[in-house]
């Protein structure tokens, strides 16, 4: 309660501040301020004795009898206020001294060099742009505690720097990625994100009502069906970075609402994918952050093309014996049991086997690697492999321990894809969706497509343990909970 009372406290007094600032004729909210520069480039383009314009969030104030230093910053930097006295006039140096730290001011005066050679602008006149009615956390020394930061992230981002970074850097890596696809051919397109049918992945979705239509859609789990049914059109190459939502955990690295980027390209198959995406984040990697190793999860991870490549039914024999295909289902389930995963009733030989792989071989995959040649039951929607019509010609790509990107070629036999459909739906009750099987019908060449988490791959090039920490706002339990 006493720590109630003193956040009012503090409000209370930057009120009385502002009433006393709007009586020397500084209104609490003010106008458009036209600046020289940002404050980065200030510093960037330093000239001494230049008269400049500025504008900023006091983060650092000091006050004195005669003098004012202050430090201000507008997301770009920071830059350091020198304030007299003798040339602000009593009114207004007074004035000066009421704000607090949190609020905006523009300033005009000169720049020159401090005896601690500090970069600084003797401010010649100033306005007071915004009121901060409520104190920064911690005098601005930091905001630590982790669900304050993510449920109030701008008071993140002003008091952590670092986390600032974060955000710029995943700027950055988005607009590199449309510049490397749109220099290779690629169109960047927009598909529905309301679906009368989940469609696209396995996955739970989110269901909502759509009034005039009166019927109920899905918020889509996968743009998939609707990009290929453009490559049918004549799109050959197509790219979506889009949102998509599932209706599942949270946890490290699984945000119910989250970004990927799905990539098409017709008379393509899961090599061009291949090549496509070693080239991508390579170039992301020199381009961005002028590095090939990255620090991630405990691990340092190198980029460095060409990746790994094993088989499927390689890397499970690597990890489980050469005999292991050879096993009775029971065996199966009592080495799970000794790895200590879960398997659930009625799993049959290739579900158990995966569901060992999930949990306790993808794991320990941090350098990258493809996996390839899947069995085509955990893949509906990829053409089989011409040697093994068992398996499918596909790659998951897993860096850190994390799947990062599966890719296909594409299945484009429509007779093909309606039995895997049907044999889909027998298992999960999910509802077929003919508008896609008929565009097929019409002719869908050979096709390479490839789908990438954005907010993992973010992570790993940023160092980030967390994928709530490369969403601006995650979606996090109500506070009553």
């Amino acid at each position: 309660m006493s720590e109630e009372l003193s956040g009012n406290e503090y409000r209370q007094q930057r009120i009385e501040n502002m009433n006393k600032l709007e009586e020397a004729g500084f209104p609490a909210f003010g106008k458009a301020f036209e600046r020289t520069a940002r404050l980065a480039e200030l510093h960037a383009d330093f000239e001494a004795e230049k008269t400049v314009k500025a504008c900023g969030r006091i983060v650092a104030i000091r006050k004195m009898g005669k003098m004012a230093f202050a430090h201000i910053s507008d997301g770009s930097g920071k830059f350091q206020l020198m304030v007299k006295k003798d040339v602000l006039g009593e009114e207004n140096f007074a004035a000066f001294k009421l704000l607090d730290l949190g609020d905006f001011v523009g300033v005009e005066g000169e720049l020159f060099i401090t005896r601690t050679e500090e970069e600084t602008i003797r401010v010649s006149s100033w306005t007071l742009l915004s009121k901060a009615l409520l104190p920064l956390p911690e005098k601005f020394h930091g905001l630590t505690d982790v669900e304050t930061r993510y449920r109030q992230r701008s008071l993140d981002l002003i008091s952590n720097p670092e986390v600032m970074e974060v955000f710029k850097k995943r700027t950055q890596i988005v607009k590199e990625i449309r510049n490397f696809l749109d220099g290779r051919g690629y169109f960047e397109v927009e598909t529905p994100m309301m679906h009368q049918i989940a469609g696209g992945a396995a996955a739970k979705p989110f269901k909502a009502h759509y009034n005039a239509l009166s019927t109920d859609v899905y918020m889509r789990i996968a743009p998939e069906l609707y990009l290929k049914r453009l490559i049918v059109g004549g799109m050959d190459r197509v790219y979506e970075m889009n949102r998509n939502f599932r209706n599942e955990g949270l946890d490290r690295t699984h945000n119910p609402e989250f970004t990927a980027l799905e990539i098409y390209e017709a008379f393509g198959d899961m090599r061009t994918m291949q090549e496509l995406i070693q080239s991508m984040f390579t170039h992301l990697a020199e381009t961005v952050f002028g590095k090939m190793e990255f620090e991630w999860m405990g691990n340092t991870i190198n980029l460095t093309a060409p990746w790994r490549e094993v088989p499927y039914y390689d890397l499970i024999k690597e990890h489980l014996g050469d005999d292991w295909f050879d096993k009775t289902l029971d065996e199966a389930k009592a080495k799970a049991a000794e790895l200590e995963v879960h398997i659930e009733e009625g799993m049959d030989f290739k579900e158990v086997t995966h569901e060992i792989y999930d949990k306790t071989i993808e794991g320990t995959l941090i350098q990258p690697t493809f996996i390839t040649r899947l069995p085509k039951e955990l893949v509906p929607l990829a053409n089989q492999c011409s040697d093994d019509p068992d398996l499918v010609d596909v790659f998951e790509l897993i860096i850190g321990g994390k799947e990062i990107a599966p890719a296909y070629s594409e299945l484009n036999n429509p007779i093909e894809q309606r039995k895997r459909f049907e044999e889909q739906a027998a298992g999960d009750g999910s509802k077929i969706d003919e508008d896609f099987l008929e565009a097929l019908e019409y002719g869908m060449p050979p096709t390479g497509g490839m789908g990438i988490g954005i907010d993992r791959l973010v992570m790993l090039l940023t160092g980030s343990d967390a994928i709530r920490d490369v969403i601006l706002f995650p979606q996090l339990k109500p506070r009553s909970l």
